[in-house]
């Protein structure tokens, strides 16, 4: 079983912020599987699907971004799911608008969320999908600018984004993380 959790803050002030990139690749794979994800449950929205034969539990934590790893942890310990098999789908300033990075493992970078994981879990031995959302601009506040709204020409990008990194979930699921990073690590033109 695989826990695929995508960060971001609940309630409609944030729907299309920088920060819920990894809410809207959840809803990009739930569209891609045809499930819904309602059920509340964990401190999260979850839902259940198939990818491959293997079974999933969609999520996106509803804990706000900096205390995500206390629905990771309570999904994990649930349903007996270790670190290893535990995708977190999250925003990344430092790369640009859609380009993704799939990783095994790592650390936080600075992003609250991750930390929380990290802490919560007690390893950064898990597999992540960031999603680019382009470099804060000089004297901006970090916090303004990944809770700004993505601009017109920024949403098509992060539409495409969001699918892309539905895609590189359901393969690290099926193929492995190795399969995913040699597809999906590349710059975009």
């Amino acid at each position: 079983m695989f826990i695929i959790a995508g960060l971001g803050n609940p309630g409609k002030e944030y729907e299309n912020t920088r920060h819920n990139a990894g809410f809207m690749a959840i809803d990009a794979l739930a569209d891609k599987l045809g499930a819904d994800v309602s059920e509340k449950k964990h401190k999260a929205l979850c839902g259940r699907a198939v990818i491959g034969g293997e079974k999933v539990i969609l999520m996106k934590p509803q804990t706000y971004m900096n205390s995500s790893g206390e629905s990771i942890r309570a999904a994990a310990d649930y349903y007996k799911v270790e670190p290893e098999d535990i995708l977190v789908i999250y925003d990344d300033i430092s790369l640009a608008p859609g380009q993704l990075r799939v990783r095994a493992k790592g650390s936080a970078g600075g992003h609250n969320g991750i930390k929380s994981i990290i802490a919560h879990l007690g390893t950064q031995e898990f597999p992540r999908v960031r999603v680019g959302v382009g470099e804060k601009p000089p004297k901006m506040d970090l916090a303004d600018y990944v809770l700004g709204h993505f601009g017109a020409g920024e949403r098509k990008i992060m539409a495409e984004a969001a699918k892309e990194a539905a895609e590189a979930a359901c393969q690290v699921v099926t193929e492995g993380v190795d399969h995913a990073m040699n597809d999906h690590n590349r710059k975009k033109e």
